[in-house]
């Protein structure tokens, strides 16, 4: 495990334009996962690095990149960055183009949902760097207009995301489609058994960069629970929105939960976008766009679309379904409360959510802190249109003997945020 400290980039051995360009792009100062990463990564060596989204992850393998693309001959794609979303790549490939400026290092983007031709006269300008998501990638393979044989550094971001949205097949071809010679950087949030499969399979004597444990939530988040039904959630969430300002990213389980919470809030007033895969390129973007911007207070989005949003001052995350898996927990309520920023995450569960709950808790290893005045599972009336349960059921909701009403949020967002 690689423990270096730095309390400037010009301590990492870069060259002056490349401090430039980080100056500019106002990063003074490298967070634990690009101190950590980039020196290995400079010398050659495989990287494993499992950090969270807000952490800077995608500096800490843009970084060393640029510098090693920097002094190698020009005229052909050298190196792949492979991201499970097209607004992951868009956002890394925003980097690139800010922090390689001064070497004239240059990207181009390969993803689903645009133009193949306009990629393929992206792919004729000979740039330095490919960022793409594997089924778009394989499309250019199969089709002759991407050749991986001069590739040298190859990173896989976000891999346990790409592997639960099912593009370990296209991972695989990829691949066998690289030079063995190469270095690889990989970045995860979680290393699952089925990532630990990849790190074998395509490292070798890789550093480890462990910047928090996998079930470790961002710093500065104020979490909060509340006990309701399905019915009454949309009304919880409204008195929410009413009662604060700021911005919100709301997750919702499903497609059409999504486009159903997102009439409604407009309805109430909100200024609201909604973002999920059935929606174009240019639909998402301007959603996003329109969140980063201000001009929309909430943004509405299931899990695999908000992967790879990178805003800024997001105010409040809330689960208004719980994900099925406990390791996106982790991952949305990550979105606030970035770069040690503070900001709030409440979540809703039913009944019927409570075995997600469950194994939320286990994986942070405590509970979910009540919300103030939300009642108790076994306390709760049932809305009219609820599905009822016995009162020896609402009770083994809870852990026996516990009273959640004991575990109150810490006070860690000051006064008036």
């Amino acid at each position: 495990m690689h423990t270096s400290v730095h309390t400037s980039f010009h301590t990492l051995g870069l060259s002056e334009p490349l401090l430039r360009d980080l100056t500019a792009a106002g990063l003074l100062v490298p967070t634990p996962v690009q101190a950590q990463a980039i020196p290995p990564a400079l010398e050659g060596r495989d990287v494993i690095g499992c950090a969270q989204t807000g952490t800077g992850k995608t500096a800490a393998f843009v970084v060393p990149m640029i510098e090693r693309l920097a002094v190698l001959p020009k005229g052909q794609p050298q190196a792949l960055i492979l991201a499970p979303t097209r607004e992951l790549a868009l956002q890394i490939f925003g980097s690139i183009e800010k922090l390689g400026r001064s070497h004239r290092i240059s990207a181009t983007v390969i993803v689903g949902g645009s133009d193949m031709q306009a990629q393929i006269r992206g792919l004729r300008q000979r740039p330095d760097i490919l960022v793409a998501t594997p089924g778009r990638l394989l499309d250019h393979m199969w089709n002759g207009t991407v050749n991986l044989a001069p590739i040298k550094i190859l990173v896989l971001d976000e891999a346990d995301r790409m592997l639960d949205m099912g593009f370990a097949p296209q991972i695989d071809q990829i691949l066998d489609a690289l030079p063995l010679e190469r270095q690889t950087l990989l970045f995860s949030a979680t290393i699952p058994t089925d990532v630990t499969r990849l790190v074998q399979a395509s490292l070798n004597g890789a550093v480890r960069v462990m910047v928090t444990s996998p079930s470790a939530t961002a710093e500065g988040v104020t979490q909060a629970l509340h006990h309701t039904t399905s019915h009454e959630k949309t009304n919880l969430l409204v008195s929410l929105l009413g009662a604060e300002r700021g911005t919100v990213l709301v997750f919702a389980r499903t497609k059409s939960r999504v486009d159903r919470l997102g009439e409604t809030l407009g309805q109430a007033g909100y200024r609201v976008a909604v973002i999920h895969g059935d929606l174009s390129l240019p639909q998402r973007l301007r959603a996003l766009d329109g969140f980063k911007r201000g001009q929309v207070r909430i943004l509405v989005a299931t899990d695999i679309a908000a992967r790879g949003i990178d805003v800024a001052n997001i105010g409040h995350v809330v689960n208004y379904d719980l994900p099925n898996c406990p390791e996106d927990y982790i991952h949305r309520i990550g979105r606030t409360a970035r770069m040690k920023m503070t900001g709030r995450a409440t979540s809703f569960v039913t009944f019927e959510e409570r075995d997600q709950l469950r194994a939320i808790e286990m994986l942070l290893g405590h509970p979910v802190p009540l919300a103030e005045g939300s009642p108790r599972p076994d306390d709760r009336p049932h809305s009219r249109g609820g599905t009822e349960h016995s009162r020896g059921d609402r009770q083994r909701w809870g852990r026996p003997g516990e009273d959640r009403r004991q575990h109150q949020p810490s006070p860690v967002v000051p006064k008036g945020v």
